[in-house]
């Protein structure tokens, strides 16, 4: 670009030359040293060869390209900005059809393209092209036809929305809508408080039609909500209704009111308008959120949602994005079809934690199959119990440890999962329940309550018993089932006393009477003393490969009188699910001889292990198994301590590896100690 005092020139990079034809400044950088004695305020425009002015702005990357910007306002979006900042004239050299116009001088009628290269060797004929150089960069195109979008400057419909904005920050601000988790807040506040006026029309075939007419007379344009009949500043009918329609987004900001029979006051609209909850993806947080607080506040005066709840994107078991094109996709039809909808739904659920992506894989869905299976079949067992017809809230009277412990934790889990679900925990929620329902009522409660339901504690007991388990039972679908609703559904309509679907149910923590929930902590406390001892003794029992269907005598000492009382009253219980044929409770110090050791709080665990186990030959069996170890040990080192393995393997190869190491030396440890025991045991 030649400056027009004949001074010299300045060079520009382009990836679009035919643009050039409407250049209208050329920018700097002031602080450009390259540039600080040019005195020339215009240059020469090539081609067209007009003066266009060299302007001053900081805009310009001094470290890009020449340091020297073409200035073209109606065919780029940054440089219509920086033309409106410097009150620069826009001129339109490509028309909406992609053919230059008649602004466009020796090249008007030209398709766009055409046009490029015509430029390029009228530049190369005139000597004003320096060079040109391959250039990768990202151009848009249409993803319906793949055609190259051509920015272009046109008349549209804008909206002033930041008086809009301020009233839907304040609305967050004042917490009258509360955005979770609270992270995305600050996102939202970055968007509204730097908003600039909306362009809510749409050159597209569908949608809804601007309400604006233009007077063919006088050109005034009318904007109504009925359709005008006549101009009102001429009277005349010859009115053009406008062709642009609204903006989805426009249309969508609508939505909260419009399809509940706005502008009328409707019933519906009176019910349902404000609504509690907007489940949605930060990826819409402004274009759409946004956009329906400012549009809900203004014409209904008053926010359209009390929570917005921003979910988690699904990516793959590595945390990658899943996309086609690297293969990674999950298809929820595929899981669905081979581990069932609960299943993928509790998966789903139970990673879902705030602002934390979920990491999908086929594993973790299988997990929680195991858990849907789990829960079938802990009710099948309480319907072999519970009578037809049965439905009775558990009292006071004749209940056990047992019975006391799971209605005192089926309080708490009430509690913690309506906690959760309120502040939208949904992962919080489901480990909750999940932890409850494995480990708490089919690991111990199940089991502990089997001697009463088979009348081996009398009808009374097993009365209680059973009001207690359709209770538990009956409380647990109901929490369930937001995550899990056909399994539990399934079961509902099989559980007696029950009408309808689960659906119309109350929560629990909503009944009235829920005193058979109230906390019960000398309950708890004591099945927590009886879960420690049985948990201890059958740890010995893995430790010392002793078969869980043999029934061995067990020793208990504490120094504590209370604690020998207490440990004396759940004898019965501990026996039973330790599968015991004998339990003394002493205050003898005195170990048993030949006897594995546990500790737990409050007491001391001997299992007397002469006659049930042949020390030599148990020891004989590990030594095989841990030289076994040791030798696939040294190999998992070996490759390790590769340096060519660890340079050229792929990084989950290496993974595996690493893995397999840490589990042989966990293997190798375990054998280890269990034989220190035994040698010790064989000393005492």
């Amino acid at each position: 670009y030649p400056l027009s005092d004949g001074s010299g020139s300045v060079t520009v990079a382009t990836t679009r030359p035919e643009t050039m034809l409407g250049d209208t400044a050329v920018a700097i950088n002031p602080e450009d040293e390259r540039y600080k004695d040019i005195k020339a305020d215009t240059v020469i425009l090539p081609l067209q060869n007009n003066e266009i002015p060299i302007i001053r702005d900081e805009y310009v990357d001094t470290s890009f390209g020449t340091g020297c910007l073409k200035i073209t306002p109606a065919h780029d979006p940054n440089d219509y900005q920086i033309g409106q900042k410097h009150k620069l004239p826009s001129v339109k050299v490509i028309g909406d059809d992609g053919i230059m116009t008649d602004l466009a001088g020796n090249f008007e009628g030209l398709d766009r393209f055409e046009c490029r290269d015509a430029v390029v060797k009228a530049l190369k004929d005139k000597g004003l092209l320096e060079k040109i150089v391959p250039h990768p960069h990202s151009v848009g195109h249409c993803y319906r036809c793949n055609t190259v979008i051509e920015p272009n400057l046109s008349r549209q419909w804008f909206v002033s929305v930041k008086p809009l904005a301020e009233k839907a920050i304040a609305a967050v601000k004042e917490g009258k809508t509360r955005i979770i988790p609270q992270m995305w807040t600050k996102t939202y506040f970055e968007w509204m408080n730097n908003i600039r006026d909306w362009c809510i029309s749409r050159q597209i075939w569908w949608g809804h039609q601007i309400p604006a007419w233009t007077c063919e007379k006088c050109e005034k344009i009318i904007v109504e909500m009925e359709d005008p009949a006549i101009c009102p500043d001429c009277g005349s009918d010859k009115l053009i209704r406008e062709t642009d329609v609204l903006d989805t987004w426009f249309s969508s900001a609508l939505w909260p009111f419009s399809t509940m029979g706005w502008p009328d006051e409707t019933d519906l609209l009176k019910k349902y308008y404000p609504t509690s909850a907007l489940v949605t993806g930060f990826d819409i947080l402004f274009f759409w959120v946004a956009r329906m607080m400012m549009m809900g506040i203004h014409f209904m005066g008053d926010v359209p949602f009390k929570d917005v709840y921003v979910h988690a994107l699904v990516r793959d078991e590595k945390g990658k994005k899943m996309s086609k094109s690297t293969g990674n996709v999950i298809d929820p039809l595929v899981v669905i079809e081979k581990y069932g909808t609960d299943a993928f739904r509790f998966t789903l659920t139970a990673f879902a934690a705030q602002g934390r992506d979920v990491k999908m894989s086929e594993k973790r869905v299988e997990g929680y199959r195991h858990f849907i299976n789990k829960l079938w079949n802990a009710a099948r067992f309480a319907l072999m119990h519970i009578d037809k017809g049965y439905d009775s809230t558990p009292d006071k009277t004749n209940l056990s440890l047992q019975d006391e412990w799971i209605l005192s934790r089926l309080g708490q889990v009430v509690e913690n999962t309506s906690d959760a679900l309120e502040d939208f925990r949904f992962n919080d929620a489901a480990s909750t329940l999940y932890q409850f329902v494995w480990h708490e009522f089919c690991d111990w409660y199940l089991e502990a309550i089997k001697p009463a339901l088979y009348g081996k504690e009398g009808e009374e007991r097993k009365e209680a018993c059973k009001k207690v388990l359709w209770q538990v039972l009956h409380d647990l679908l109901i929490m369930l089932h937001p995550i899990i609703p056909f399994v539990t559904e399934e079961i509902w309509d099989k559980l007696p006393g029950t009408q309808g679907s689960i659906m119309y149910t109350t929560y629990p923590s909503d009944v009235p009477d829920t005193t058979y929930m109230s906390r019960n902590e000398k309950a708890e406390s004591g099945m927590k003393m009886i879960m420690s001892i049985v948990t201890g003794i059958r740890n010995i029992r893995g430790e010392m490969n002793i078969s869980p269907s043999l029934t061995i005598d067990v020793v208990l000492y504490s120094s504590e009188e209370d604690t020998r009382k207490s440990l004396t009253g759940f004898g019965a219980v501990i026996t039973d699910l330790a599968r015991l044929k004998s339990l003394d409770v002493t205050d003898s110090e005195n170990r048993p001889k030949a006897a594995a050791t546990g500790v737990v709080e409050g007491a001391t665990i001997f299992v007397p292990l002469e006659g049930i186990i042949d020390f030599a030959q148990e020891t004989k069996r590990l030594s095989k198994e841990i030289d076994k170890v040791n030798k696939e040990l040294a190999k998992v080192s070996k490759k390790l301590n590769n340096e060519d393995f660890l340079a050229k393997a792929p990084e989950e190869v290496k993974a595996k590896v690493r893995e397999k190491y840490e589990a042989l030396s966990e293997k190798q440890h375990n054998i280890e100690s269990h034989i220190k025991k035994i040698q010790d045991i064989e000393a005492d």
